[in-house]
C-alpha cells in the first residue's frame, strides 16, 4: 500500500454488478490485500486508482466447466481465460480428473496420487487463476479396473473406488463428475454411480454429468440423472445441456421440463452451457462410437461437420474438415477420420456443427442454466469456447439478443456459479469477499475469435483481478500469478 493511501486499490463511479442478479448501482470498490472492503461511496484514497465511470465492475467470471488440469500447471498464466475476464476455474469435468492417476501414472508423471496432492501442487506453484478441482468417475474407474474393461465392478472393486471418492472428499474436491458417453464411463451400471454419488452427497457436494445420450436419447439420460438425485439426495450438475443432431433439435424444451419437475418434487438439479451451436470433443470418441456410420447419439454426423481442432503431429490438418482431408487423400470421409486417429490418437480434437441456435437461447435463457466454456486446451485451432465464452454471452446473448438482462447474465457466471460449487466468498461484490473483479465496457464487451481464427483477445475489457491482484490490462496479461487451490466449502 502506498504511504498515505487507505486502500490498496479503489475503482471509483463503475456500474457495479452484485453477482447475484440485483441492479447495477454505482459505486465506489475498495480492496485491501486480497478482499473488498468497501462498497459505496468511498472517501479514502487507493494506492491505485481506478476511474469506472461508464464501465461495469463485476466479480470474476467463474468457468464451472473446464478441462484445463494440466494447463494451469504447464502454462501457469492462463491467458485463454483470464483476458475473458475468468478469475476462477472448475476442473476435472466429463468424469476426467488429474488424479487420482493410479501408481503407473504417477510414476511416469501422467497424473497425481490424490486431488489433496494435486491442490498441494497448485499451492506451492500458483496459476493466475483460482482453481477448483472435481474428482473423475472415469479416472477412479480407470485407475481401480481399468480404462476398457467393459463390465460391472465387484464389490471390492466399487469398495476401492468408494474409498478413492470419499478421500477426494476430504481433501476438497467440490465434487464427483462423470462422462457416460467416454470410456471407461459408459460401462458403469447406474447402481455404480448412484453409489459413488452417494458419496458426494455425504460430503454435499456435487455431482455433475456428461450424460449418457445428449442426442435423440437426451429425455432418457435426463431421467436417469433424476434418478440418481433421488436415490442419493445429491445435488446435480448436468453438464453443457444441449440437444446434438438434428434429430434430437427440440427436445430441450421437453428436457427443461423434466429439470423443473424434478426441482418442483424437492431435488437439486441444475445445469450449465456454453454458447456456441458447435461442440468439440476426441475425434477417437467419435470413430470408436461409430457416429460417421449412423450409430452412436448424434446418429446424423457427416465429414463435412467434423473440423480438426488440435493435432499435434500433423498442425497442417487443423482447421480442416474431414471432407477436406478426404478429397486430398482421396478417400471417403470415414476412412480419413481412421487415418487421423491411427496417427494422432487421443491427441485429436475436433469441433463439431451439431446444434441449432433457437436451442441454444432456449436453454440459455432458463433459470437452471449457469456457463461453463468446456473449452480444451488443445491444438492451434481450439473451439473459441476457450477464449471467448463469458465475452459471448454478454456481448452477444445479452445485449445484442437479449436473452437475458446483463445483472442475470452476470449471476450466471459469478455468485450463483460460486454458491453452486461451494467457493466460500467469490463470485459476489461485497465487503469480506475476495477481490476477484473485473471491469469491462457493456457496450464494447464481445467476442472475437472464430473457428478459423479462435485465439484472439476478447473486446471491451479493461481490467482482471484475481485476490486484489492485476492479473490483465487492456487485452495484456500483467504476468501476476496470484491464484489460488480452492477447496470445496459446504
Amino acid at each position: 500500500m502506498s504511504t498515505g493511501a487507505s486502500f490498496d486499490l479503489v475503482i471509483r463511479g463503475a456500474a457495479v454488478a452484485d453477482g447475484l442478479g440485483a441492479p447495477l448501482a454505482i459505486a465506489d470498490v475498495a480492496v485491501r490485500g486480497d478482499r473488498i472492503v468497501a462498497v459505496g461511496e468511498v472517501a479514502g484514497r487507493g494506492g491505485v486508482e481506478i476511474d469506472g465511470a461508464g464501465k461495469v465492475l463485476a466479480p470474476g467470471f467463474i468457468d464451472v466447466h473446464t478441462h484445463d488440469d494440466w494447463a494451469v500447471l504447464a502454462e501457469p498464466q492462463h491467458a485463454c481465460k483470464v483476458l475473458q475476464g475468468c478469475t476462477s476455474i472448475v476442473v476435472g469435468n466429463c468424469g476426467t480428473s488429474i488424479a487420482p492417476g493410479g501408481e503407473q501414472v504417477v510414476a511416469r508423471g501422467g497424473g497425481f496420487e490424490s486431488i489433496g496432492a494435486y491442490l498441494e501442487a497448485l499451492d506451492n506453484d500458483p496459476a493466475s487463476v483460482n482453481t477448483a478441482a472435481l474428482v473423475g468417475h472415469g479416472s477412479v474407474r480407470t485407475s481401480v479396473i481399468g480404462l476398457r474393461d467393459n463390465r460391472p465392478a465387484t464389490e471390492g472393486e466399487l469398495s476401492a473406488m468408494r474409498a478413492l471418492v470419499e478421500r477426494a472428499m476430504v481433501d476438497g474436491a467440490v465434487g464427483l463428475s462423470s462422462g457416460l458417453i467416454y470410456e471407461p464411463g459408459k460401462y458403469a451400471p447406474e447402481a455404480e454411480l448412484v453409489a459413488l454419488a452417494g458419496v458426494a452427497a455425504a460430503a454435499g457436494a456435487l455431482y455433475t454429468t456428461h450424460m449418457r445420450n445428449e442426442g435423440v436419447g437426451l429425455l432418457d439420460s435426463i431421467a436417469e440423472t433424476v434418478r440418481l438425485a433421488e436415490q442419493t439426495g445429491v445435488r446435480v450438475q448436468i453438464s453443457h445441456h444441449k440437444a446434438s443432431g438434428r434429430g434430437a433439435w427440440g427436445l430441450v424444451t421437453q428436457s427443461l421440463a423434466l429439470i423443473d419437475a424434478a426441482c418442483a418434487a424437492g431435488l437439486d438439479v441444475m445445469a450449465d452451457q456454453y454458447p456456441y451451436t458447435r461442440g468439440s470433443t476426441l475425434l477417437e470418441q467419435i470413430v470408436r462410437a461409430g457416429e460417421l456410420h449412423g450409430f452412436g447419439p448424434e446418429g446424423d454426423l457427416t465429414p463435412a461437420q467434423v473440423l480438426i481442432g488440435a493435432a499435434p503431429h500433423h498442425p497442417e490438418w487443423e482447421g480442416r474438415t474431414l471432407t477436406e482431408l478426404a478429397e486430398e487423400w482421396g478417400c471417403d470421409g470415414r476412412a480419413a477420420a481412421d487415418r487421423v486417429v491411427a496417427e494422432e490418437g487421443r491427441g485429436c480434437i475436433v469441433v463439431l456443427d451439431t446444434m441449432t441456435e433457437a436451442d441454444v437461447e432456449t436453454v440459455m435463457a432458463h433459470p437452471s442454466t449457469l456457463i461453463g466454456s468446456d473449452g480444451i486446451p488443445l491444438g492451434g485451432k481450439p473451439h473459441p469456447r476457450l477464449h471467448h465464452t463469458f465475452p459471448r454471452v454478454l456481448g452477444h446473448y445479452a445485449r445484442e439478443k437479449g436473452v437475458f438482462s446483463l445483472e442475470t447474465a452476470i449471476s450466471r457466471m459469478t455468485g450463483l456459479s460460486a454458491r453452486r460449487f461451494g467457493l466460500a466468498d467469490r463470485g459476489e461484490v461485497r465487503e469480506g469477499a475476495y477481490a476477484d473483479l473485473v471491469l469491462f465496457d457493456p457496450d464494447v464487451i464481445a467476442d472475437t475469435g472464430t473457428f478459423t481464427d479462435p485465439t484472439t483477445v476478447p473486446a471491451g475489457i479493461d481490467r482482471v483481478w484475481v485476490n486484489g491482484v492485476c492479473v490483465a490490462a487492456d487485452g495484456e496479461h500483467t504476468g501476476a500469478r496470484p491464484g489460488r487451490a480452492l477447496r470445496f466449502s459446504r
